[in-house]
C-alpha cells in the first residue's frame, strides 16, 4: 500500500506533480470503482483545483505539511460547500450543502486533495454498507463480500489502491468495522476529539469523525490534521498531536484481556487476536485478566440510544425544508408520509420506528430511560477496566466480512457491533488493525480501546505490533494504484 510518507517525498523531490499524482489517482478511481463502488461522487475539479496550489506551493520552494497534497476520500455524510453530499440515501441524491464542516476545512485548508465522497450506509445505518440507494461497496479483498459499514465506501477506496487515506465517521463501529473487514487501520477517537460540525447526524452523542489509513502512521497524522477544537461545536474539546509522540515500546504497559469479549468467536477470528496477544507479550506488555460485566447488555441499550436519537435527527426530513420530495399527495399528512416512505431505506425506516416508539408516551421510562442507566454501568465498566490496565485489547468483530446478500436478520446484522458499540457508548478511543487472516484469507481486525483522550498508547501499541510484525498484515488487495 502506498503511505503518506511516500507521496510526500515524491512531491517534495519533484519526482511527480501533485497534478500528475491526482491524475492517476482519478484515473485508477474511474477504472476500478465500477467493481468495488467505493465513490458515490468523484470530485475531479476540487481535486485538480487542490493540485494545482500544492504544485505552485512546490514551485515556491515552500515546505509542504505531513498531508499536503495527498489525495484522499471522504465520506458522504460529511458537508462539502457546493458538492453533492447524500447520505447514501434518495433523501439526499441531489443535495449540496451550503457550507463546509470543519473537519473538510480542516484538511482542504492543510492541501489535502479530495478525489470524492464514499459510498456508506444509509445516514451511516449499517454494519455491512449495503444499506445504500446507490448500492453498497464491495471488499477488495474478495467482490463477493462486503466491505464493512457504515464507513465501507472508504475504506475500501483506500483498501483498494484509489486513495491514500479515508475520512469517515464511527456511531457504533462504523470505522473499525470496514477497517477490519477491509485489512486497513481505523481509529475511532474520543468524542469531542474531532469537530462534528458539518457531520449529518445519526446519533449526535455517539457520532464521531476519524481516519481510515494503510498503517498507524498514516492514521496518526491524519488524526492531528483534524483533531483541533471548534469553538462552534459545543461537543468540541480537541486533543493533542500524536504522531511526534508515538512509540513502538510497550515494555511496562498492561494489556487487560476481557473473556466477555471473546465469546462466539469465529476460529479464524480467534487464532488471530490470540496470536496477537501473545505477540505483545513477547514485546514485554503484561497481559491482565479483567472483566466487563455489562457487555451483553450494551447492544441493546446502543440500539436504543441511537434509534432515539436518529428518531429525533432525521425527523427535518420532511419534504418542506430541502430535499427529497413526493410529487403527488392528498393533503400536508399524506405528502409527509409518501416523502419518508419513499425517501427514506427499509433500515432508515426501521431505526426510526424503533426510535420512535422507545421515545414514546408509556414506554421513555421502560427503555430509554434504562439505556441511559446501562450508558452510565458501561462506562463505569470501562473506568474500573482502565485502574488495571493502559488499554484493552479485543477482536474488532467476531467474524470476518460477511458475503454479500447474506439476508441476516435485523438482530443477527447488530450482532456483528458487539466487540464495538461499548466504545461509542463510553466515548472513549479506539483502534482497528489488522492483525491476520481467516481460512479464507480474508483480513481479521484486532481492536486496541484506551481511555479518553489517550490516543497516543493505542496508537503506540498499534505502531509495535506493525512493527514487530514487520508490516506483513498490512496486504493490498492488488487494485488501483499499486505503486507511484
Amino acid at each position: 500500500m502506498i503511505r503518506i510518507a511516500d507521496v510526500t517525498r515524491l512531491l517534495s523531490e519533484k519526482k511527480l506533480s501533485c497534478r500528475e499524482l491526482t491524475e492517476k489517482y482519478l484515473a485508477e478511481a474511474k477504472k476500478t470503482n465500477d467493481a468495488i463502488n467505493a465513490y458515490i461522487t468523484l470530485t475531479d475539479e476540487e481535486a485538480l483545483r487542490a493540485a494545482t496550489k500544492v504544485d505552485a506551493k512546490i514551485a515556491r520552494g515552500e515546505k509542504l505539511s505531513p498531508i499536503e497534497g495527498v489525495p484522499f476520500v471522504l465520506k458522504d455524510n460529511i458537508s462539502t460547500r457546493g458538492i453533492r453530499t447524500t447520505c447514501a440515501s434518495r433523501m439526499l441524491e441531489h443535495y449540496e450543502p451550503v457550507y463546509d464542516a470543519e473537519v473538510w476545512r480542516a484538511l482542504r485548508d492543510k492541501g489535502a486533495v479530495m478525489l470524492g465522497k464514499g459510498n456508506m450506509d444509509e445516514f451511516a445505518m449499517g454494519s455491512t454498507c449495503e444499506h445504500s440507494y446507490f448500492g453498497g461497496a464491495k471488499n477488495p479483498h474478495d467482490l463477493n463480500r462486503v466491505a464493512g459499514g457504515s464507513s465501507g465506501g472508504s475504506a475500501a477506496a483506500v483498501a483498494g489502491g484509489i486513495a491514500v487515506y479515508g475520512i469517515g465517521s464511527d456511531t457504533g463501529g462504523s470505522i473499525r468495522e470496514p477497517a477490519a473487514f477491509c485489512g486497513i487501520v481505523g481509529l475511532k477517537p474520543t468524542y469531542g476529539a474531532v469537530s462534528r460540525r458539518g457531520l449529518i447526524a445519526f446519533a449526535s452523542s455517539l457520532d464521531q469523525i476519524g481516519p481510515l489509513a494503510s498503517c498507524t502512521e498514516d492514521a496518526a497524522l491524519v488524526f492531528d490534521a483534524i483533531c483541533g477544537k471548534d469553538p462552534m461545536d459545543m461537543t468540541s474539546r480537541g486533543a493533542e498531536p500524536v504522531s511526534d509522540r508515538l512509540t513502538p515500546d510497550v515494555r511496562g504497559l498492561k494489556l487487560g484481556i476481557a473473556p466477555e469479549f471473546f465469546e462466539n468467536l469465529s476460529d479464524g477470528v480467534r487464532e488471530a487476536v490470540e496470536r496477537a496477544i501473545e505477540t505483545y507479550r513477547a514485546l514485554g506488555a503484561e497481559i491482565v485478566d479483567v472483566s466487563f460485566p455489562t457487555l451483553p447488555y450494551s447492544l441493546p441499550a446502543y440500539y436504543i440510544l441511537a434509534c432515539a436519537e436518529a428518531s429525533s435527527n432525521l425527523g427535518r426530513y420532511d419534504g418542506i425544508r430541502y430535499g427529497h420530495c413526493a410529487e403527488s399527495f392528498a393533503d400536508l399528512d399524506d405528502m409527509i408520509c409518501k416523502t419518508r416512505t419513499e425517501g427514506f431505506g427499509a433500515e432508515v425506516r426501521r431505526r426510526i420506528l424503533l426510535g420512535t416508539y422507545v421515545l414514546s408516551a408509556g414506554y421513555f421510562d421502560a427503555y430509554y430511560k434504562s439505556a441511559q442507566r446501562l450508558r452510565r454501568d458501561v462506562t463505569a465498566d470501562f473506568e474500573d477496566v482502565f485502574t488495571k490496565c493502559d488499554a484493552l485489547v479485543t477482536p474488532t468483530a467476531p467474524m470476518t466480512a460477511l458475503r454479500a446478500k447474506q439476508h441476516a436478520s435485523p438482530v443477527e446484522a447488530y450482532h456483528t457491533d458487539i466487540c464495538t458499540v461499548p466504545v461509542n457508548i463510553a466515548g472513549v478511543p479506539a483502534v482497528s488493525l489488522p492483525c491476520g487472516a481467516d481460512g479464507d484469507g480474508m483480513p481479521v481486525g484486532l481492536q486496541l480501546i484506551g481511555r479518553r483522550f489517550d490516543e497516543r498508547t493505542i496508537l503506540s501499541l498499534s505502531l509495535a505490533f506493525e512493527r514487530a510484525t514487520e508490516g506483513r498484515y498490512l496486504v493490498s488487495a492488488g487494485m488501483g494504484v499499486t505503486e507511484l
